[in-house]
């Protein structure tokens, strides 16, 4: 995992943040609702995306996302995620 912070992304506007991870290939985490926005449109028009996991800062923990986000990437790599939103927590 890499945070935004560790790479510079923190100064980038969403649709370049989201480039930036797909150039990459590392799935976004984000509580960014203008950014689920923006995933779910790039969806409708078929543009390629990295693929985005996305968790309502009011529904869980920080902690319990970080648990989450472990056992998905255990489970799922990048290409598995490819044009795709993921919502957290897991139940």
């Amino acid at each position: 995992m890499v945070t935004a912070q560790e790479d510079g992304g923190t100064r980038l506007e969403d649709v370049a943040l989201l480039e930036h991870a797909t150039a990459l290939q590392r799935v976004l985490f984000s509580q960014d609702d203008d950014l689920l926005a923006i995933a779910r449109a790039r969806q409708t028009m078929a543009v390629f995306f990295v693929g985005l996991i996305y968790g309502h800062q009011l529904a869980a923990t920080m902690g319990k996302y970080v648990l989450d986000l472990e056992m998905i990437c255990q489970v799922l790599n990048p290409a598995d995620m490819a044009n795709r939103i993921g919502y957290l927590p897991l139940r």
